[in-house]
């Protein structure tokens, strides 16, 4: 006979409405109980739809931060919903002691759309191994700056096999052969972000995030950004990678330019170190195409590609797109993660990937990235090269840099029922989900420019 306890334990979970709480409440619980690591308005959101957010007082935000370039296919999605209420009844998580349905499956359509999308690609990440085998494998993580770590620790270890195989000159190959560790060093560049994390924080260049956690990893070095004539003075023979963002997302949206992605290219090839391109920003579509630097030419490919952000439209999930030569290194429990490729992220991923990589949707981001910027050219004309510095960026990753803190400008904006995320050099960011309306587009771009106006119509210098 069974017995209510043979029954297992039933859970319950409480009920709780955005009606139920005010949001005073969760502003003084997260005071309470929360670290206070973040600075954020009074305000609480309950929900959104769409390109719209709400919050608890159900006051409506037009969205222009996106969770901070994270909801590619908007807020309250119903498609995603449907997959993670399918998935979440089936399997979530059953860590990677065994395989599941779909992180293999988010890999194959993750290489797959890549190669697709850059045919003539035969460098890094696309070149195509002898054997027939795919030329880039991924590795799963749980968030960005999770990706950023995985790829230098693989870059540390794909340094160490250069140095070991001597093929870097005679007098080079003697000395790092007799230490190979002596070739781990790691270039990243000024305005850069790449983390939080002890890794990812020692190639982010900005003393505001690495001073109070110093000493940082040895080994980082840092140069200028888009300085070409520095590139063979910081990347040498002791180099393991070099890690850049094609178009640098928290430094206040700056696009590499050509020769210099070139540059980093071939002297990376000169001394076998790696080049690591840093998308989780401005790549999956937010440039309008698949990848940031496929707008680039194909001597300019990665070795590794890291990703996160947009993937599973708000899921934490990460990954690094490596390429066949840095897998091959790569062994048996050398890296690992409990969560990372769990089946409810990476089925949601194929989702939100399957959109991303149609021709038409970044199509989308292309007319809607440049409506935008014919938008925000006409209306704040009559600032530029006075208040606002300069208008740049590219599809739907948008800076618009002020002479100084535009801070004010933001606040003006959200009391105005519109959401903007600044950046640094004084820029305002402008990343909203990657569907937004051509008519949101147009709104967003009709509010900045009025609280601009009404802003300097009072005399006042953001």
């Amino acid at each position: 006979m069974r017995t209510a306890l043979s029954r297992g334990y039933r859970t319950t979970s409480p009920r709780l409405s955005a009606a139920s709480v005010s949001g005073g409440q969760v502003i003084s619980n997260a005071g309470k109980y929360t670290m206070n690591t973040y600075a954020r308005p009074s305000l609480v959101l309950s929900h959104g739809k769409g390109s719209y957010v709400y919050d608890t007082d159900g006051k409506e935000y037009l969205d222009f931060t996106a969770g901070i370039s994270v909801m590619a296919l908007g807020h309250g999605n119903s498609e995603i919903a449907a997959v993670i209420s399918d998935q979440a009844s089936k399997l979530v998580h059953c860590s990677n002691l065994y395989h599941n349905i779909w992180a293999p499956q988010l890999a194959s359509d993750i290489v797959e759309a890549t190669v697709a999308a850059y045919p003539h690609g035969t460098q890094g990440i696309y070149a195509k191994p002898a054997s027939g085998k795919s030329p880039a494998r991924v590795f799963f993580s749980n968030s960005g700056t999770e990706a950023n770590e995985g790829a230098l620790k693989f870059a540390r270890k794909y340094g160490k096999h250069v140095a070991e195989s001597g093929v870097l000159g005679k007098g080079t190959s003697e000395a790092l052969r007799g230490d190979p560790n002596l070739k781990c060093n790691i270039v990243s560049f000024t305005n850069g972000f790449h983390g939080r994390t002890m890794g990812a924080l020692s190639v982010t260049a900005n003393p505001k995030y690495q001073k109070p956690f110093t000493p940082l990893i040895p080994g980082v070095q840092t140069a200028q950004f888009n300085a070409s004539n520095q590139v063979g003075a910081f990347v040498d023979e002791r180099t393991c990678a070099v890690i850049v963002e094609p178009i640098q997302g928290e430094g206040g949206i700056h696009a590499a330019q050509v020769d210099f992605l070139r540059a980093l290219r071939q002297r990376c090839d000169q001394v076998g170190a790696l080049l690591i391109y840093d998308e989780i920003q401005c790549g999956l579509g937010r440039s309008g195409k698949l990848w940031a630097h496929q707008m680039y030419p194909e001597d300019c490919s990665p070795d590794m590609l890291t990703m996160a952000k947009p993937l599973a439209n708000g899921i934490p999930i990460g990954a690094i797109l490596v390429s066949d030569k840095v897998a091959e290194l790569i062994k048996v429990g050398e890296h690992g993660t409990t969560f990372g490729g769990n089946p409810l992220a990476c089925r949601v991923g194929c989702t939100v990937l399957g959109h991303i990589a149609k021709p038409e949707f970044l199509k989308h981001v292309q007319e809607a990235g440049v409506l935008l910027e014919q938008e925000l050219q006409q209306a704040l004309a009559p600032f530029v090269g006075k208040q606002v510095v300069e208008l740049r960026g590219d599809g739907l990753l948008r800076g618009i840099q002020f002479s100084s803190d535009p801070t004010p400008i933001i606040d003006l904006a959200r009391d105005r029922g519109l959401l903007l995320v600044g950046a640094g050099s004084n820029t305002v960011r402008l990343v909203p989900p990657l569907n937004i309306s051509f008519a949101d587009i147009k709104r967003g771009a009709s509010i900045i420019a009025d609280c601009v106006n009404s802003h300097f119509s009072r005399g006042q210098h953001p």
